[in-house]
């Protein structure tokens, strides 16, 4: 199964709990809304196609269980990332204790390009997968800040998302971008 799915199987939602038909629709719509969210946590947590299924289902049954504790302070999206990424942080703490092997083998063939020749193409997967490695490189906590950014998140979002105050929030994304261009040193032009 590639991390880069086509179909995101909500059929998760014949999880064995009571539940009303609300419940159902809310879920399904979020789960669709908000697919890239989870994609992008999979992507940054588990890096392994075997370790993405596995952690695609945690967050699902994570979303499902929360789903009942919305209350509605915060926008659907960040209400996703912050259950997406708390499931992600504990799930990758098992998955160490487990001591499972780090397999860099993503598929970003499917990833939508704005090159114009396959050559270009073929140049951006292999820049993103650059990225990607050094994301993982990367601390939880830092791996957490840079997805979020990435995905265009204003430092008040973050700390909603993160609990962290928008100050620090700041000054520990200015840190954790620092040390990713470090470890792209040589790769960060091209992704200027």
């Amino acid at each position: 199964m590639s991390i880069l799915f086509k179909e995101f199987p909500v059929a998760a939602t014949n999880l064995v709990m009571p539940a009303s038909s609300n419940h159902d629709a809310l879920f399904a719509l979020w789960v669709e809304e908000h697919r890239g969210i989870l994609v992008k946590i999979m992507r940054v947590y588990a890096p392994a196609p075997a370790d993405a299924a596995d952690l695609q289902q945690e967050l699902l049954l994570q979303i499902w269980r929360a789903l009942p504790s919305y209350s509605g302070q915060a926008k659907p999206s960040t209400w996703v990332y912050r259950v997406c990424l708390n499931t992600a942080l504990t799930w990758r703490r098992g998955a160490e204790r487990r001591e499972r092997r780090f397999e860099p083998e993503v598929d970003f063939s499917c990833v939508p390009s704005g090159a114009d020749t396959p050559a270009d193409a073929t140049a951006e997967r292999e820049m993103l997968e650059r990225l990607y490695a050094a994301i993982h490189a990367l601390r939880d906590s830092d791996r957490a800040l840079v997805l979020l950014s990435l995905d265009g998140l204003s430092y008040r979002e973050i700390s909603e998302v993160t609990g962290l105050s928008e100050n620090h929030v700041g000054v520990a994304l200015t840190q954790a971008r620092k040390r990713l261009a470090d470890l792209l040193k040589g790769v960060s032009n091209e992704l200027q």
